[in-house]
Formats: structure tokens, C-alpha cells, sequence
């Protein structure tokens, strides 16, 4: 099966070419970053004109570096939500027209159990499992029983851990997307700094992180008016070794309370490396499944692997009528 899937959920135009839920023919992706970055963060309205913009050519990207021709495309699946409603609307628009064009059925697909499925490419899953999802807008631990089986079991009260990265590089002048750059200057800093770890005891699956972000912010206020000298990537270390310490306990606590077979580590906090280094030495009873690097952020090819599996749990879709939902749950599936 051939799919050809769109991803614009948020500020990455994206288009790829996947066959039978594993291999990835092209995965054409193109990045906001540097038109957002001038104001801090990802702008809606801004981001939707960019799509706009660039959509077209990313199909003729995928299908052209796939090379294949599209009469041998099976099905076109495309981000339904969670994501930016404007982006959203963006993507569903272009693949619904596609896909009505060439008279090819259309599947929306959950953008976070896309992030799920991304491991797939080089893994399999290993039912029950277990997957920690940390991205910008979402911190969640889901429990995954079979294919798009899945229960949410926690999330965040709060800040999502990407959101909270964001806010400490601004706190610390660095410049946005904020993740990146706290994690590699987190590795040549020292943990000196002590700020409190949220782990919230009584509730071992839920997450908050505002409190770490206002402890920061207070910690290089304070320094300032007391007109002292702070490291920034001693700072950088100190909250990384926070953040990485509760999200990994926590999903080894309850890994191991669940009997799982697998964790999985998805979303594009999932390429911090000292998040995947903690997870690595301290999740021994289970199997890790960590997609590649170039897996882990928004793009279309996890669209396209998790919709081979939608399809074999749930048909083929039948209706052409998708509808861009903000706020789509990922332990809802859409019937079709």
C-alpha cells in the first residue's frame, strides 16, 4: 500500500510518499523556524499563509523524489488535529482536493499518534507498551494495548515540557526554537543550581513543569538583583537535569507498575539527548524504541506509517468530509 501523506499541523509544510507502514520513499519537509523565530514563537496567522505558500511544491517534492507516479498511489492521509486550526485547515484542504482529483480515498490521521507510530520505520511494537510523549504543546504518558488501542493515562497540568524549554531559553536570552539550544549547552554545563522537582507523588502519571519554569525565572532574577555572575550553562544543566529526571522516573515507575513490554520515547523533545541518555540507562526492564532524529519533529511520514495501521484496524474511509479539530484527543479515534 502506497500512501501519500500531508503534515501541517503547526509550522513544518510537509509531504511524503510511505509504503506498507514501514518504508519511507520521500519525506519532504519544510521549516518556519526562521520566519518565527524573529518574534519568539510560532505566529498562527503567519504560519498558515506559509503553508499556503509552499504546499504545492511540497507534492511535487515527495512524488517526484519518491518517483513513482500517482497512479500508484492507494490512499492519501493527512493531519485531521491536534495542531493549529488555521495549519490544520491548510493541509486537509490541499490532500482533500488531491485526493478527490485522482478519485483516491482520504484518512485523517491523529498528529500525536503519528509521533507514536514514527519508531516504526526501524522498530516494531511489542504489545503492551508504554510511550512518553513530549513535544512543544503536549507531555503525555499513553498506554498502548495493540494497534490504535491506546489510554491516556496522564499529562500535563500545565506547561508541556517543549513549552517550558522555550520559556527558560528566553528567560536565559537564547535565541527560539529554545529546546535545541538549552540541550546542547546543558551538556557542557553543571547541575549547581538547585530547583525543585515536580513529581507530584500522588499522582504518578500526570506532569507539571510551571513551577520549574517560575524557579528559573526567580533563580536569574534574584542573581541579577543581587548583581551576581551565573553561568548560562550551568543553568541550562540544572533544569535539564530536573526536567529529564521526573520525566524519566515516572515513566519507569510506571512501566514497571504496568508490566509493559516496550516504552516509547515520541515527539521532538524525544531527539534531546539527554533526555534519550537518561532513558537508556535508567529503563532496563524494557525494550526502548526512540525514533531517528530526523523522525522525532513534525513531519509527514509518521503520518503516513500511522494511517497504514489505521486502515488495517478500522477499512478503507469512504468520505471525503474531514474535519480540522484543535483539540483532538488522541485516545479518540474518528470513525469513518
Amino acid at each position: 500500500m502506497i500512501i501519500l501523506s500531508v503534515e501541517t499541523s503547526c509550522d513544518e509544510t510537509s509531504v511524503a510518499i510511505t509504503k506498507d507502514g514501514k518504508e519511507v520513499l520521500s519525506n519532504a519537509v519544510l521549516s518556519q523556524i526562521k520566519i518565527h523565530e524573529r518574534y519568539g514563537g510560532v505566529v498562527p496567522e503567519i504560519a498558515s499563509r506559509a503553508h499556503i505558500e509552499s504546499i504545492l511544491y511540497m507534492f511535487d517534492e515527495a512524488i517526484s523524489t519518491a518517483n513513482i507516479k500517482v497512479s500508484d498511489i492507494d490512499l492519501v492521509a493527512v493531519t485531521q488535529g491536534p495542531g493549529l486550526i488555521g495549519s490544520l485547515l491548510v493541509g486537509i484542504n490541499a490532500a482533500t482536493t488531491f485526493a478527490y482529483m485522482h478519485k483516491l480515498p482520504i484518512l485523517g490521521v491523529n498528529h500525536l499518534i503519528g509521533h507514536i507510530y514514527a519508531p516504526l520505520v526501524e522498530n516494531d511494537f511489542n504489545f503492551p507498551a508504554l510511550a512518553l510523549l513530549v513535544s512543544g504543546g503536549h507531555t503525555e504518558l499513553l498506554l498502548i494495548k495493540d494497534h490504535f488501542e491506546i489510554e491516556l493515562l496522564g499529562t500535563t497540568l500545565d506547561d508541556a515540557v517543549g513549552e517550558a524549554y522555550d520559556k527558560v531559553a528566553r528567560i536565559l536570552g537564547l535565541p527560539y526554537p529554545g529546546g535545541p539550544v538549552v540541550d546542547r549547552l546543558a551538556a557542557t554545563g553543571k547541575a549547581i543550581y538547585p530547583l525543585p522537582k515536580p513529581f507530584l507523588k500522588d499522582d504518578p502519571y500526570n506532569f507539571s513543569f510551571s513551577g520549574l519554569k517560575s524557579a528559573v525565572l526567580n533563580l536569574v532574577h534574584n542573581m541579577k538583583q543581587r548583581g551576581e555572575s551565573f553561568n548560562v550553562e550551568d543553568v541550562c544543566a540544572s533544569f535539564q537535569e530536573v526536567v529529564t529526571e521526573v520525566l524519566v522516573e515516572k515513566t519507569r515507575h510506571a512501566a514497571d507498575s504496568l508490566g509493559v513490554n516496550q516504552v516509547v520515547l515520541a515527539g521532538g523533545v524525544a531527539a534531546n539527548k539527554g533526555l534519550r541518555a537518561k532513558m537508556a540507562s535508567r529503563i532496563t526492564n524494557q525494550q526502548i524504541l526512540v525514533p531517528a532524529f530526523k523522525y522525532c519533529t513534525d513531519q509527514a511520514a509518521m503520518i503516513g506509517i500511522a494511517a497504514y495501521y489505521q486502515v488495517q484496524k478500522y477499512g478503507m474511509p469512504t468520505s471525503y468530509f474531514i474535519k480540522g479539530d484543535s483539540s483532538f484527543s488522541i485516545d479518540e479515534v474518528k470513525q469513518y
